[in-house]
């Protein structure tokens, strides 16, 4: 074990080990705990088996869903705002990166989690608070006039690196854009019922 320890004294090192630490903060299924504690069952037998928000919503606890909207966000921010402040904007755009990819393939669910929209927004609100609230504005508009939650976490998703060179950070949009193709890829089942007319609304089953 102590011939490890050397390894992360370099920046590389560091920057190998923010990632690790932040990919496990992201795998923690903060769905399934809250409906393990509110005595929901089991989320991935219920509506669309999604670990995320929405799918703890379809339950009907909205205490639930509110509070893994919440921690789920949280995740992603906290391993920005972490690395941030120990090793600077590097380390913080890794460690949301991988906080992210640990929400959708994460290590404790044998790498089948969620969609990543809670996390994703989380993170761009700690990384740049101004491209975060544009992607939150987003996901809310297009919420509003459609109904469809995947719709407006696929607008938001892909408008938020143009949000990112508009808002002045034009370092984060290369993130923004991988985070945005990632969501793209984990809504495929999503855009093929948008475009069938199948996809349910927001407030309906799935």
């Amino acid at each position: 074990m102590s011939g490890l320890l050397p390894a992360f004294e370099t920046a590389q090192g560091l920057l190998a080990l923010t990632g690790m630490l932040a990919y496990l903060l992201g795998s923690i299924p903060f769905g399934i705990v809250m409906a393990r504690l509110f005595g929901l069952g089991d989320l991935r037998a219920i509506g669309s088996g999604n670990i995320g928000a929405t799918n703890v919503l379809r339950t009907g606890n909205k205490t639930a869903a509110a509070l893994t909207l919440i921690l789920d966000a949280g995740k992603g921010g906290a391993a920005v705002l972490i690395a941030r402040a120990l090793l600077g904007e590097d380390a913080a755009q890794l460690a949301g990166f991988a906080a992210f990819l640990g929400h959708c393939f994460p290590v404790f669910l044998r790498f089948r989690g969620g969609k990543g929209v809670a996390t994703f927004l989380g993170t761009l609100l700690a990384l740049t608070w101004p491209v975060g609230l544009a992607a939150c504005a987003t996901w809310a508009v297009v919420a509003a006039v459609t109904r469809y939650s995947s719709l407006s976490a696929l607008m938001a998703a892909a408008l938020s690196p143009l949000w990112a060179g508009l808002l002045g950070n034009g370092s984060a949009a290369i993130l923004c854009a991988a985070l945005a193709v990632l969501i793209f890829i984990r809504h495929r089942e999503n855009i093929a019922r948008l475009l069938a007319g199948t996809e349910p609304k927001i407030g309906r089953g799935a």
